[in-house]
């Protein structure tokens, strides 16, 4: 016979899932995964031991500033995301985390990430508190409510990891984290109105200024294609400036004709079903591209 497990137990474990939940763990992780990207591009060759325990620690501070932040977007739109059903089974949209313990968390971890000071360098610690005031002030108080433009004034936030991670190993930063940010930045507008193509009667509901809310569905996807162009532009820069090789431009070219491909179809002729396939297929898009430059970085 097993023994029952205490209910203290049990609900201990909940709260500490629902912390959990608090730092968007899919989105820290894409985020801490482009950061070491940066990392392991700016240095040459296989890296030491030492370079291995200073990207160990970097990815640790910039995981806890970044779960702070997300922690903090939480708390400042626990209204808008109860009217959401994408975001409705957030601890704090559910009332099941306080203000105070939310605050209180995204405190402890944003503290905790000081060790970026620390153990990495001034410069990395300064640029992801940046992000973290970009992220969670700039764009989740000012900009998201304010403007249909919030995401492509916003992605500059989102676009940062590489450019951390880059700092984090050579105390500066260089044009290649520069090429990296490009990248990010023109990828995030496309693939969030994407998202806000069949997500529209959520963010009219929530009462947030999206661009399918503001201009219409025709408009948005006009702009997931445009998007999608120069982006694929951005994309071949790795090459032409001489940081990655052949098997990156072949990457590069395939996952860019297929996101290209998805915008050209959702532009012709709109399904929810289409978006969210475009939807889907820009986080491989991102994904792939960024694993290419890590292997072709070790090939090159």
């Amino acid at each position: 016979m097993s023994t029952p497990i205490p209910v203290q137990q049990t609900g201990n474990a909940n709260v500490l899932r629902q912390f959990y939940a608090l730092t968007k763990p899919r989105v820290v992780q894409l985020i801490v995964f482009c950061a070491l990207i940066g990392m392991v591009l700016a240095v040459p060759g296989l890296p030491s031991w030492a370079e291995v325990k200073l990207a160990a620690v970097a990815c640790v501070g910039i995981w806890l500033v970044a779960g702070a932040a997300a922690a903090f977007n939480c708390l400042v739109e626990k209204g808008i995301d109860a009217k959401m059903k994408r975001t409705a089974w957030r601890p704090t949209a559910r009332g099941e985390l306080s203000d105070r313990q939310t605050l209180v968390f995204s405190a402890l971890l944003c503290a905790a990430g000081s060790l970026l000071w620390f153990m990495v360098n001034p410069l990395t610690m300064w640029l992801t508190f940046a992000t973290f005031v970009g992220y969670a002030v700039i764009y989740t108080v000012i900009l998201k409510p304010l403007t249909p433009q919030n995401i492509v004034i916003g992605g500059a936030s989102g676009a940062m990891p590489p450019v951390l991670g880059w700092a984090a190993m050579t105390g500066e930063v260089g044009p290649e984290a520069l090429i990296l940010f490009l990248i990010i930045f023109l990828w995030t507008p496309p693939h969030f109105w994407a998202l806000a193509l069949y997500r529209v009667e959520d963010y009219r509901k929530a009462g947030l200024p999206m661009l399918p809310v503001t201009h219409g569905n025709e408009f948005t996807r006009l702009q997931v294609l445009l998007y999608t162009f120069i982006l694929f532009a951005a994309c071949l820069m790795p090459f032409i400036y001489g940081m990655s090789g052949w098997l990156y431009l072949a990457v590069a070219v395939a996952v860019s004709v297929g996101f290209t491909g998805y915008a050209f179809a959702l532009w012709r002729s709109y399904s929810d079903t289409l978006a969210r396939k475009t939807f889907r297929f820009s986080l491989i898009h991102l994904s792939v591209l960024f694993l290419a430059l890590l292997v072709d970085h070790y090939i090159h």
